[in-house]
């Protein structure tokens, strides 16, 4: 799942800032240039800027919008950029799965290459090397990430959570949960890959994670730039919230490489060898890919999850009688409990799909020539996927905006595996993110967990509100609340991890 999306669309404010340059559009004689096959249809664009102006802060509603008119497949221009975006769960998967590896490239836009050091697994483009390097983190993390090894770091960390969230809400003071939310999910990723965890009140640590949101204000600057070029030319806002935008990939990397040092001091190399000849910049790479992208997309769900317990107190209850039910009270919930908890992977399922917090996937591209639908789409064309559409599909999703977990059970109140599997949140095809099953392994625990921990009467609502971030695709849930009471069962201490995720592997 991909946290860092430094191609995401950009938001017409941005344009603002480079006034003087209104003067130069004008309109085309035509919207878009014509093959010798049928290309997709498409709106009318502008000289220099294409369509950046059409799309505003919500691009996936706009291309939703346009879909409407033009159909699930069209095209049109960001800056010079020819871009066809794919639209509805029929057209993505014919292109990403059953054409997958014409749609498995990635654009050369520049903020690609300051992504992990410019050797991203999430980013690179498609090359022998690149398929060494997702095989290798692919590897590690089914390796690595077992059930039981990500059950005892979740345990910790949430008994950690309950204890922050009862100390915080003293005499019913509301608190924002969200921040501690990322830290543990972020101390999860951190036993697994770096063997250690953090302290919520590790000054360091906070400053790693608070660059998330310093990612998110700045990230929209490396989209305009990956379209308008011309903007890196004269000083303006863009500019100056780029070089930003630099730095703060930067920063991460360090870190990563800094933890990978430490890891190496330690290590004996005797009788290693590095696999499909990588060499330790290649595991620095990956390792920023898996944590900068992972710890963010879990700790956006959970905050969704708590957004939506708040605002859904009578499911609350249920999901709790289900975990007496199944689980008791004498343990905590663990990955065996799943197949029995069909209420709450439904919950799990029904966020995912709601909130649809990643709504378009990284931009793809065209490795060669392809026809799609009778579409005729050249080779190196940009491909964006609005995952936001197949989520939101009034014909498979009645009432798509109504908040319905019982819509992925079926009539024997088991989950429905085939609609399950239609939520596309991680992309699909040879780009699907490969922590997926991990992600979905830690909302499950987290989930599970908190909600066996805290009382029936569980949060007390303070304020709930959605928050569309600008400059980034995704939807964020921001929520103030306060603990009424728990039902505490003896908590597991947080520990140091013993695991070194990619560090071992790599070397083993």
């Amino acid at each position: 799942a991909a946290k860092i999306q430094p191609a995401g669309l950009p938001s017409s404010r941005c344009l603002s800032g480079c006034a003087p340059c209104s003067s130069l559009l004008r309109p085309c004689s035509s919207p878009l240039p014509s093959s010798a096959l049928r290309s997709p249809p498409g709106p009318f664009a502008w000289p220099l800027v294409g369509n950046v102006l059409q799309l505003g802060r919500l691009p996936h509603l706009a291309f939703a919008r346009l879909a409407r008119r033009y159909g699930a497949i069209f095209q049109l221009r960001l800056g010079s950029r020819r871009v066809v975006v794919l639209n509805g769960e029929a057209a993505i998967r014919r292109a990403l799965v059953g054409l997958g590896s014409h749609f498995a490239g990635r654009p050369n836009f520049p903020s690609f290459g300051l992504v992990s050091g410019g050797r991203s697994v999430a980013f690179g483009a498609c090359s022998p090397q690149w398929r060494a390097r997702r095989r290798l983190a692919h590897a590690a993390l089914r390796a690595r990430s077992t059930a039981a090894e990500v059950e005892r770091h979740v345990a910790a960390e949430a008994g950690d959570l309950v204890r922050l969230f009862l100390r915080r809400s003293h005499d019913g003071a509301y608190f924002q949960p969200c921040p501690l939310l990322v830290v543990a999910n972020a101390n999860v990723l951190c036993a697994l890959c770096f063997g250690r965890r953090y302290g919520h009140a590790d000054e360091e640590f906070a400053t790693l994670l608070g660059r998330n949101d310093r990612f998110g204000q700045t990230v929209g600057a490396g989209s305009l730039v990956d379209v308008l070029p011309w903007l890196l030319w004269f000083p303006n806002p863009v500019r100056r919230v780029y070089r930003d935008f630099q730095a703060l990939t930067q920063e991460l990397h360090d870190f990563v490489q800094a933890k990978v040092a430490q890891h190496r001091q330690t290590f004996d190399p005797r009788g290693s060898v590095s696999p499909h000849g990588l060499g330790p910049e290649d595991v620095e790479s990956a390792m920023t890919d898996i944590f900068g992208a992972g710890q963010d997309t879990t700790s956006t769900a959970l905050s969704w999850v708590l957004l939506l317990l708040l605002k859904h107190p009578q499911l609350q209850q249920d999901l709790q009688a289900e975990l007496d039910r199944v689980v008791g009270r004498g343990r905590l919930p663990t990955a065996e409990d799943r197949p029995h908890l069909p209420l709450l992977e439904a919950f799990i399922y029904e966020t995912l799909r709601y909130s649809s917090f990643v709504p378009i996937t990284i931009p793809h591209a065209t490795t060669a020539d392809v026809e799609l639908e009778g579409y005729h789409i050249p080779k190196d064309t940009v491909v964006f996927v609005n995952q936001w559409s197949v989520n939101h599909d009034s014909s498979k999703w009645p009432e798509p905006q109504r908040f319905d977990p019982t819509r992925f059970l079926d009539e024997q109140q088991c989950l429905d595996r085939d609609r399950a599997s239609s939520v596309m949140i991680f992309s699909t095809g040879q780009r699907r993110c490969i922590g997926d099953q991990l992600s979905k392994l830690q909302l499950f625990l987290f989930t599970a967990i908190l909600l066996h921990q805290f009382s029936r009467a569980g949060f007390v609502i303070g304020m709930c509100m959605m928050l569309k971030r600008e400059g980034r695709n995704s939807t964020q849930a921001n929520a103030s609340a306060s603990l009424s009471s728990t039902r505490l069962w003896p908590n597991q201490e947080p520990s140091e991890g013993t695991t070194h995720l990619l560090m071992t592997i790599i070397y083993q």
